[in-house]
């Protein structure tokens, strides 16, 4: 889900009524009807049903049938719709934070260092098999941009997916936000080698042997830029 999906989704609860009724569902222990949450909150259950289908709509809660009464086979009646909370998390950053990015990164070195392996280098294999990993799910370029080679473009639309606010300058990139901040700034030798190494197994994944990652740390942006030459 990106940042505007994500934004949308939180934008849902402003209305009172529909954040009644989706702190009512996620308080419950098991997936409530309609009409019980049309009860809970006060409302017609016709107006529930709108308000929590909208929910389901932005990814806030999920559904599921079942027949409440136990019973099956003919005769059993129609299967009830259930409402529960969506198992994933939404939040909203801005500019946007990728905490989930660098954590997995981490936990995945972590265990690679159990097998004796030093840490330093668990991290730069974690984070560029990551790198290679998020280049492999890029669709391939089509022409236009298939016939032209514009790695650089490739690069800019995969960065920015991920929170980076690449930035063109000329042949090169700089990348104006830092998806790790409050843990670059607190652990930088850590994080932003993990950093450069992902990059760079985006660039090798992406086939822009063209291009390379650089270390150039600057206040306020992240600490890589993209410049032509390996």
């Amino acid at each position: 889900m990106d940042i505007s999906a994500r934004a949308t989704s939180i934008g849902a609860l402003s209305d009172e009524t529909r954040r009644a009724l989706y702190d009512h569902v996620a308080a419950q222990p098991e997936p409530v009807t309609r009409d019980a949450a049309a009860d809970a909150v006060g409302i017609p259950s016709h107006m529930a049903r709108f308000h929590l289908d909208r929910l389901v709509e932005v990814g806030l809660l999920e559904t599921e049938f079942r027949r409440l009464s136990g019973r099956t086979g003919p005769g059993a009646g129609r299967p009830s719709k259930l409402y529960r909370r969506a198992g994933g998390t939404v939040a909203v950053s801005l500019p946007e934070r990728r905490y989930d990015l660098v954590g997995h990164l981490l936990a995945g070195a972590i265990e690679r260092a159990g097998d004796g392996t030093p840490l330093s280098d668990a991290v730069d294999a974690v984070a560029r098999e990551e790198g290679r990993r998020i280049a492999a799910s890029v669709p391939a370029p089509t022409p236009p941009a298939a016939e032209t080679g514009d790695d650089l473009s490739r690069v800019t639309e995969v960065l920015g997916a991920h929170g980076y606010e690449p930035r063109r300058e000329g042949d090169a990139l700089t990348l104006a936000n830092c998806p790790f901040d409050s843990l670059a700034r607190e652990h930088a030798q850590l994080v932003c080698s993990a950093n450069l190494a992902l990059i760079d197994g985006l660039l090798d994944g992406l086939g822009c042997s063209g291009l390379c990652a650089h270390a150039e740390p600057h206040e306020g942006q992240c600490c890589v830029a993209i410049r032509p030459g390996r």
